[in-house]
């Protein structure tokens, strides 16, 4: 069995998208129709760029978890929907099917219900890489919540800020997480980032590790005693129900907060329907998913990767979605592989950095792995550069087994670019063609398209598809500003690229003030602000420089005027300022202290320069005239780490 909607041939493909282009409305009416909906759209799709406005299935009305569950339970009832290998492999691995799931996701629901959570209300959740994660997303959806997920490496003070943009009402925590040797007081990180908060009303918290927590009476409840509590709501003489919440098409099911080039994280926010369609049909055609496949992202569902590629598209599709716990490399670099073999995966999808890392481990983790149930490699988070590619095609898919390198973003929903598994050509390091519906182009620095083949540019999209933003929350012309505003009627992607003679596309990275590191985007702008909090930083500036494991390191150039001492001290106080202000993931690879910046007369930081010299450029500058002072840009390549 097959889904109506896969493209198998590569004749098929080519059909599929020609017809998606021509004919959009027909195209994807044709497979929304797929799909359970309570009311039906009265127009497939209403667009324009310029406010931006963007509507699909246009007064459509449904709601997505019957589409994840319920639709599946006649047919796939016991069947595995959730497979979850906890951080220790000495724990008992929890097989969710889909009635356990429906059971589980209809009595969170009615727990959020009973603590006064309506539709339209936002849910902030912070949590560990466990089941109640995902039946706390779906509960959330279930009820029309709005959920926000909070990748659980971030710490209080951008928990404050997330909460206080998405004035959240609610949160879903844990008293802990476990990863690898760590535990992560989660409980206790969410009590710093709500001191002087006004908005939340209730925050539920899972026990997972054991913590101690604080927890402070009319405001904090246990999840377990609520969940007991609730069982005997939705479920009478062995029928579990919770009716689903009617959707619009366009309400919004979730806000994911990304980092932009200002400071402030920014909530991007994707709506009910278009998405569903979206992460299931390139789910299904990328992954050339087959139904009973046990399908393996390695993803957080902090990050956009694991609510479209966990969540979302695996179950819309009826799939058996693998979740993960723990860390690629504990409590050895096997770690993938013996997931591999204990639970015998046919779909692996992880990001370069890890292949990376694991790559620097030698073939020996990989000995006595019986690894013959892989059937798909895939790449998710940044391009994956050749030596990487063929390591992973050799000794993991042992040159058998298809790999997708997919390109897409928080902002895409799901995958834009990329080879179909065994039906479209793979070419190593480029993410090659457009799913249908998705238009490329690109542009030269004047938004003037860049024709032909072979061509570089800036990458933008010309028309919609079914997942693009719809806005930033709160805040519609951000939204406009960052994606809209600076080619007229285009999607402007803040990626360049190369496109070869046969139309494939190459990733060539960010080219606006946004870094990638381990396929996560950072603002320089948001690091900066947090590097300048130190009390001994005057100003900084940040750049991404090529780092062997991160695919782009941070490179933080510092004028600092703090207490003298040891520089090394210094240093690590400013990466313990980052780490307190955002969270690890954002803290400097290399601090160059230096005695001014290359500032244009307007005073603007000319940040090429500060690249090349992070690149290890020596000279060879060009053009420094403008500068305020030229001298500088000597002193600071003579002072290079």
């Amino acid at each position: 069995m097959s889904y109506p909607y896969q493209v198998q041939t590569i004749d098929e493909y080519k059909a599929a998208y020609d017809k998606s282009i021509s004919d959009p409305e027909g195209f994807w009416g044709d497979i929304a129709r797929h799909f359970q909906w309570k009311k039906p759209w009265e127009k497939v799709l209403e667009w324009n760029f310029k406010e931006p406005s963007v509507k699909w299935f246009v007064n459509g009305r449904l709601n997505i978890t019957e589409n994840c569950i319920d639709r599946h339970l006649a047919t796939l009832g016991e069947k595995p929907a959730i497979i979850w290998e906890p951080n220790n492999p000495e724990e008992r691995v929890r097989v969710v099917t889909y009635n356990r799931l429906h059971k589980r996701v209809c009595q969170f629901a009615q727990v959020l219900r009973n603590n006064g959570v309506k539709k339209g209300d936002r849910v902030c959740i912070y949590m560990g890489m466990v089941p109640e994660l995902a039946y706390a997303v779906l509960g959330c959806a279930r009820i029309g919540a709005i959920h926000s997920v909070i990748f659980g490496g971030f710490s209080a003070q951008s928990i404050a800020d997330r909460l206080e943009d998405a004035q959240a009402t609610f949160i879903v925590t844990c008293d802990g997480a476990y990863r690898g040797e760590k535990v992560i007081p989660l409980k206790s990180v969410i009590d710093d980032a709500l001191v002087g908060n006004k908005t939340v009303k209730r925050v539920i918290v899972y026990t997972r590790t054991r913590t101690a927590v604080s927890m402070i009476k009319g405001r904090d409840v246990w999840w377990e005693d609520e969940m007991e509590h609730a069982e005997s709501q939705v479920e009478k003489e062995g029928v579990v129900s919770f009716p689903a919440e009617e959707m619009d098409a366009e309400d919004p099911l979730f806000i994911l907060y990304t980092s932009g080039s200002t400071g402030k994280p920014k909530g991007v926010v994707h709506s009910c329907a278009g998405y569903m369609v979206w992460t299931a049909y390139t789910f299904v055609n990328v992954f050339q998913y087959q139904p009973g496949e046990v399908h393996f992202c390695t993803a957080d569902i902090g990050w956009i990767t694991g609510h479209s590629y966990i969540v979302y598209g695996p179950l819309a599709a009826g799939a058996t979605s693998l979740l993960f716990e723990g860390i690629p490399t504990w409590p050895d670099a096997g770690r993938f592989w013996d997931i591999v073999d204990r639970h015998k995966v046919n779909i692996l999808y992880t990001a370069p950095t890890a292949i990376r890392s694991l790559m620097g481990f030698g073939l020996e983790p990989l000995q006595g792995k019986d690894l013959s149930s892989l059937r798909i490699l895939g790449t998710v988070g940044e391009p994956i550069n050749e030596e990487a590619w063929h390591w992973y095609d050799e000794h993991i898919g042992k040159g058998r087994c298809p790999i997708v390198d997919t390109w897409w973003q928080t902002e895409t929903a799901g995958i834009l670019i990329s080879n179909l598994a065994g039906v479209t050509p793979a070419k190593p390091t480029y993410a090659t063609l457009p799913m249908p519906g998705v238009q490329p182009l690109l542009v030269d620095e004047n938004g003037v398209e860049v024709k032909g083949n072979p061509a570089a540019g800036n990458l933008c999209i010309r028309a919609p598809w079914p997942g693009i933003i719809r806005t930033t929350y709160g805040d519609h012309e951000r939204c406009r500003q960052a994606y809209f505003s600076t080619y007229e009627d285009l999607y402007f992607t803040g990626d360049g690229a190369l496109r070869d003679e046969q139309g494939n596309y190459r990733i060539t990275g960010r080219v606006d003030d946004v870094l990638n590191v381990s396929g996560h985007r950072i603002g320089t702008a948001e690091v900066e602000n947090a590097i300048n909090m130190h009390a001994g930083v005057v100003e900084s500036a940040v750049v991404g420089y090529p780092h062997d494991i991160k695919g782009q390191g941070i490179y933080a150039f510092v004028i600092y005027q703090g207490r003298a001492g040891d520089p090394d001290a210094n240093r690590k106080d400013i990466v313990q300022t980052v780490s307190r202000l955002i969270g690890p993931i954002a803290k400097p690879d290399k601090i160059q202290f230096v005695s001014g910046l290359p500032k244009t007369r307007s005073g603007k930081i000319m940040r090429r320069i500060l690249r090349k010299v992070a690149e290890g450029e020596s000279s060879n500058f060009g053009d420094t005239t403008t500068l305020l002072d030229p001298a500088v840009v000597e002193q600071i390549a003579a002072g290079r780490l």
